[in-house]
Order: structure tokens, then C-alpha cells, then sequence
């Protein structure tokens, strides 16, 4: 006997009791596939989770119990209105911010409370591309990727050498080490702030904005790099923009913030096929006022 697919009438009210858009979604999964796709789920495992996170900057609550997963090999796009707290969520990642309340769990140990020094480890296994790439205008291309092997106590100038030469070939700038930023394009710019992210082979890249400033076929590049890293390189990646082309090309998993909490999560596809007009508004960038007049 062929499953047929749960509908509707077979669940009853049973789905508008679900919490979550995962919940809804299990009651409409055929049947052959309820126990692969159970599987499936249990198998991803977490490399970053934060439960319950609560962030204030002086009277401005930008976090306000905010819990959520980025699970090993995925993309994770981070989506919202400016002011949601994306930026500042994925900071907590990396430790440059703590929570005035609430858990951050990297690789299964609770980072919250940790101090530079302990924070330096959790740090080496996460790179940060920074939204206005952040290089060092008097340092070379690569003096600039190899800074952050220096600052961690790196002494090897061979192993130094190799590994900026390697970052460089990966975001597909070899033999522009002896460049200044200011002989570099807005692109260049961006893929070198990459290279200095992936120069130590973190297990996991935060991107915040990096399609910030580019034309399309510059930010089209981006992309690639950004699945290269995954596919080859089996690299997390968490990435912080505003760009919707670039989130149903790169993304396996999205998750929209509004005032401080994760508002709605799911795959482009869902996202693409939502009729919630907080999201439609925001993908076809629809502020509400009249172009009629």
C-alpha cells in the first residue's frame, strides 16, 4: 500500500496546536518519509546554541530571550529588519559580546561568563568577516591575513606563508600579498577580510553584511566563495544580510528576527512560499506607504 500524505482533515486541530513552523511541518510529511526525516534531524549535530538570550544596551532591549541552533555544514542566513538584533545574536557567537542573561553553548560547553583568555580557544574555531572588512590600511595583503596567526602566538613564518598563500588561493586572490588595501577594490577588500577569516581553518565563518557596498556580480562572487567554503572546506557558515537573491542561492536555513526573538525559521523554499505578510513585506521590500500618488 502506497502512504498517502497527512492532510488537514487527518490531523484535525492538531497542527494549530504546534508551536513551531517544524511542528507543522511533520504533520504534512508523507509517511514513508516521517521516520527518515525524524532521523535526519537527530543526526544534524549543534555547533553553536543559545537558550533564552537577553541583551540590553542602556535602555534598549535587543534581545529579549532569544533561543536558537546553528547546526555543523549548514548556511544559516540571519534575516530582519535593521535593529532585530542580528548583528548583536551573532556576536554572542564569538564572545566579543556576553549576555546580561541566558546560555551561549559552543561545541557543547557554555561559553557565558568566560574570560579573554578561555574565550581565545572557543575564538580559534570561528572566523568573523566584518561588515567594512576591517583591514589594516598600513599593513600588506598579506601582513593583514597573517595578523590574527600572529596574535595567536604563531612563530612559524614558514607555516605563516603557506597558510596566507593558501587563503588567498581559496578566495581567489593568489599572489596579491604585497598589495595595500588602498590598491583594492570594494570586492578584493571583501575577499581579503575572508582570507584573514579563513586563514587559521576555523570550523566556522560569521559573515556580518558582506554583500555591503558590492554590485551585483561582485556579491555574486561572494556567494561562491561562501558555498566553496562549505562544500569543500566543510565550513559553517552564519551570515548576517539583507541581499534576498543571495538567500535563496546560499542558504539551507533561515532564520527571521523581530524585536529581539527569532520570529519564524525554515528552509528559501518555505520562505519563498510564505503568505505571513511580515515576511512577503520583506522579501519584495514593501514598506506599507502608496507609489500611486
Amino acid at each position: 500500500m502506497t502512504p498517502q500524505p497527512l492532510t488537514r482533515e487527518d490531523v484535525g486541530s492538531a497542527s494549530g496546536n504546534c508551536k513551531n513552523d517544524f511542528c507543522r511541518l511533520l504533520f504534512y510529511l508523507p509517511l514513508s518519509s516521517w521516520h527518515r526525516f525524524s532521523a535526519e534531524v537527530a543526526e544534524k549535530e549543534i555547533f553553536v546554541e543559545v537558550r533564552n538570550l537577553h541583551k540590553s544596551f542602556g535602555t534598549q532591549k535587543v534581545l529579549k530571550g532569544l533561543s536558537a541552533k546553528v547546526y555543523k555544514g549548514e548556511t544559516l542566513v540571519l534575516l530582519g529588519g535593521s535593529g532585530g538584533g542580528k548583528s548583536v545574536l551573532m556576536k554572542h557567537f564569538i564572545g566579543l559580546l556576553s549576555p546580561d542573561a541566558g546560555e551561549v553553548i559552543v561545541e557543547g560547553e557554555n561559553i557565558t561568563g568566560m574570560n579573554e583568555r578561555e574565550l581565545s580557544k572557543v575564538r580559534r574555531m570561528m572566523g568573523m568577516m566584518f561588515q567594512s572588512s576591517a583591514l589594516f590600511d598600513s599593513m600588506t595583503v598579506g601582513q593583514n591575513i597573517a595578523f590574527p596567526l600572529r596574535m595567536g602566538g604563531e612563530k612559524d613564518e614558514d607555516r605563516i606563508t603557506r597558510l596566507v598563500r593558501e587563503s588567498l588561493d581559496i578566495v581567489r586572490l593568489s599572489g596579491q600579498e604585497e598589495k595595500m588595501p588602498s590598491d583594492l577594490s570594494g570586492g578584493m577588500r571583501k575577499r581579503v577580510a575572508l582570507a584573514r577569516a579563513i586563514v587559521d581553518r576555523p570550523a566556522c565563518v560569521l559573515f556580518d553584511e558582506p554583500h555591503a557596498g558590492l554590485d551585483p556580480i561582485t556579491a555574486d562572487s561572494i556567494d561562491h566563495l561562501v558555498k566553496d567554503l562549505q562544500r569543500d572546506h566543510q565550513m559553517t557558515n552564519v551570515i548576517v544580510t539583507h541581499e534576498m537573491r543571495s538567500v535563496f542561492r546560499i542558504a539551507d536555513r533561515v532564520l527571521f528576527l523581530k524585536e529581539g526573538l527569532v520570529y519564524w525559521e525554515g528552509t528559501p523554499q518555505e520562505l519563498e512560499d510564505s503568505t505571513d505578510p511580515e515576511l512577503t513585506n520583506f522579501i519584495e521590500g514593501r514598506s506599507g506607504e502608496s507609489w500611486e500618488n
